[in-house]
């Protein structure tokens, strides 16, 4: 996904929660044909953990004949993870990497020292149809692995741990929870778990990670005697263990990880830990040193500001 700043999102809800340190509203941005609802990078807190962008894509119905077009674009300092809930959408990079990516699938694409990719609906569903719901998060590398090797990794959602209980399923996407632990390899300590709640039942969201958050997608949950409605991002101090009972029937993402050595210079599409590392990656944009996606004859321009 390619990102443009915007203003602040404004705070939302109560926080008598005493382990509640922030509560973030999305703010809602066009992309041209679907919104996106963007919880990460704010102005009070740029991450959470490693995470240091949270986009909601959706949901949208695309009718026959239209689709999601993100033409090709540049990363560096970061891995993207796409995550969805519903719809599908073709990953192209510059690795020569082709994934059409699914409903509850792992897809973390590792920029390092620099990729290019494409999101685009594929030819089926653009034909038919198809509505579209998910989350793209980036995940800041810490400073000795920025300039790694760029890579891309893809689980399908049978090979990511489930877990089941009274009103509760789980998919761990990414590092530990509830006991189990995703096959995906990382580079920093994080964790990333889908979390559907029946209304009335409730789940832990554990005291073992330094930074932690949970994003409300749809439905309401009360924590504390506190009731937050999707979309909302909560963001957790460290110590207690947390339970989220579900009021109504909700679908949530758990998120955090270990703090990173510092804060990140983020500018378009780039992060890096320094300033002048996000000047040269302009540059090599601007002047086609980015390797080419194949099949692409488009891209995005540097923006000008």
């Amino acid at each position: 996904m390619s990102w443009h700043p915007d203003n602040d999102p404004v705070l939302g809800d109560p926080q008598s929660c005493n382990a509640l340190d922030l509560v973030i509203v999305p703010r809602v941005r066009d992309l041209g044909g679907f919104e996106v609802r963007r919880a990460l990078p704010h102005g009070k807190r740029q991450m959470v953990g490693p995470f240091i962008f949270f986009d909601q894509m959706g949901p949208v119905q695309f009718v026959a004949g239209q689709g999601m077009d993100v033409r090709p674009h540049p990363h560096i300092g970061l891995a993207t993870v796409t995550y969805l809930f519903d719809g599908k959408i073709m990953h192209r990079d510059s690795e020569g990497n082709i994934q059409e990516i699914e409903p509850g699938a792992m897809n973390l694409m590792t920029a390092g020292r620099g990729i290019a990719h494409s999101e685009r609906t594929p030819d089926m569903q653009r034909a038919n149809g198809q509505a579209m719901l998910g989350i793209q998060s980036w995940i800041a590398l810490p400073q000795a692995d920025e300039e790694i090797t760029p890579s891309f990794q893809h689980y399908d959602a049978a090979s990511l741990p489930m877990v089941h209980d009274a009103g509760v399923s789980a998919r761990v996407i990414a590092g530990e929870a509830f006991g189990v632990k995703a096959p995906v390899d990382m580079v920093s300590d994080w964790f990333y778990v889908e979390v559907n709640l029946v209304a009335g039942h409730s789940a832990p969201l554990d005291a073992d990670h330094e930074e932690r958050a949970i994003y409300v997608v749809s439905g309401e949950i009360e924590i504390a005697g506190d009731r937050f409605e999707g979309p909302r991002l909560l963001i957790f101090r460290p110590g207690d263990r947390i339970t989220v009972t579900a009021t109504r029937p909700a679908r949530m993402m758990f998120l955090g990880g270990a703090a990173l050595e510092g804060p990140r210079y983020i500018w378009w599409n780039f992060v890096s830990s320094r300033r002048e590392r996000i000047e040269q990656a302009k540059e090599d944009w601007k002047t086609g040193r980015f390797e080419k996606v194949p099949d692409e004859t488009e891209f995005i321009p540097l923006p000008e500001k």
